[in-house]
């Protein structure tokens, strides 16, 4: 008999994936009781708690309100979305941008947009969920290529001709640290007359001159034939997700992309705190402060397995689930949060400790996280 009961199959113990019950304070985090700095947070530039980002957020709902109330299409829409909108755009070095409710929402709905089943979309292995299933349920022809492989990339470009087709990739890749090159896309793109579309969401705030971002550092911001993706739930510190363009792209997308069109808009107190976020990286301190713990961190781990990495993702392979669950628990026992990651978040063999660093951190944490590291080593 069918039932809700044994719909899914049941993982064994080792897989099994649990909402994990804790709370951040300041750097630290709470789990089970247990204070731990925390080397697990997408939040690179600390500022979800910075004292300027948070004020901000509670002036806005004191103002506005909590929710939105409707989708943007409706009555949710406000001049401060269409003013941090610009505001955003300038900054990244493009013609418009385009707010959405998050990162899942933005490449769905982006990639559901711009193709359909006559499009043949070109994608790296290893791009995130959202991009894997944006390219999925638009309906397109998919042809993936072994990761950072252009040789491959160019193979498939010339074999499979379409009169729409589009090169889907990460920046920085979340669970590996590495970085895609974005002069040498843009030109396949123009040798085979392609879109390219970007996600760079963990190098916003963290990546080259300023932290505006892998695309900026190639500067190829601005591009006719690219689009960037990127997030305000990581640096920014707050909620939501941007799309980056020329300003035909975005208006096109406003009329057609479904996870804009058909959900609830973004709290205007979100957006507040983002524009507070862009203000106090703009002033360059905070980026400065990361870059500086990025490189030191680089220095003092040349005697561990790191990929190699140049971003704040700092991933330490182990193989195996069991090497990966002990390598996270003798950290936990030292006072630092590294959860192992482990398939089907990574591949088969290449579960691992996925460090990250924050400006929050200081060189004694990075120092003491080190030694526990290399002494297991």
């Amino acid at each position: 008999m069918i039932d809700t009961r044994n719909w899914f199959e049941t993982l064994p113990p080792t897989r099994q994936r649990k909402l994990l019950s804790s709370q951040r304070n300041g750097l630290n985090i709470e789990v089970g009781g247990q204070s731990l700095v925390n080397f697990a947070s997408n939040d690179y530039l600390g500022l979800s708690q910075h004292p300027d980002v948070c004020s901000a957020a509670k002036d806005a709902v004191d103002t506005f309100g909590l929710g939105s109330g409707a989708s943007r299409l409706v009555s949710g829409d406000s001049p401060l979305f269409h003013a941090f909108e610009r505001n955003l755009a300038d900054w990244k070095g493009f013609e418009a941008c385009l707010l959405v409710g998050s990162g899942m929402l933005a490449n769905l709905g982006l990639l559901q947009s711009l193709a359909d089943r006559h499009t043949v979309i070109f994608a790296d292995k290893l791009n995130h969920a959202s991009l894997v299933d944006g390219a999925r349920l638009s309906g397109a022809k998919v042809h993936r290529y072994p990761h950072l492989n252009l040789r491959i990339l160019a193979q498939q470009l010339q074999q499979y001709p379409a009169k729409n087709r589009i090169i889907v990739s990460d920046g920085v890749f979340s669970m590996d640290g590495d970085t895609a090159d974005v002069v040498s896309l843009l030109r396949l793109a123009e040798e085979y007359d392609t879109l390219v579309v970007i996600d760079d969401a963990h190098g916003a705030g963290t990546v080259g001159a300023g932290g505006k971002g892998l695309v900026n550092q190639a500067n190829m911001m601005g591009h006719a034939r690219l689009i960037e993706v990127g997030t305000l739930g990581k640096s920014f510190g707050s909620y939501g997700a941007y799309i980056l363009g020329t300003a035909s792209m975005i208006e096109g997308l406003k009329q057609r992309m479904r996870t804009l069109i058909y959900t609830t808009a973004l709290p205007v107190a979100v957006l507040v705190a983002a524009q507070a976020a862009l203000d106090i990286i703009k002033q360059g301190e905070v980026v400065h402060v990361l870059q500086g713990h990025i490189a030191y961190f680089l220095s003092q781990t040349k005697a561990l397995n790191l990929l190699p990495s140049h971003t704040p993702i700092q991933p330490m392979i182990l193989g195996s689930d069991e090497q990966a669950l002990a390598a996270s628990a003798l950290l936990k026992e030292c006072g630092f949060f590294v959860p192992a990651i482990r398939p089907p978040t990574v591949p088969e063999g290449q579960a691992r400790l996925r460090i990250t660093l924050s400006a929050l951190h200081n060189r004694q944490q990075i120092d003491a996280l080190v030694k526990v590291l290399l002494n297991r080593a």
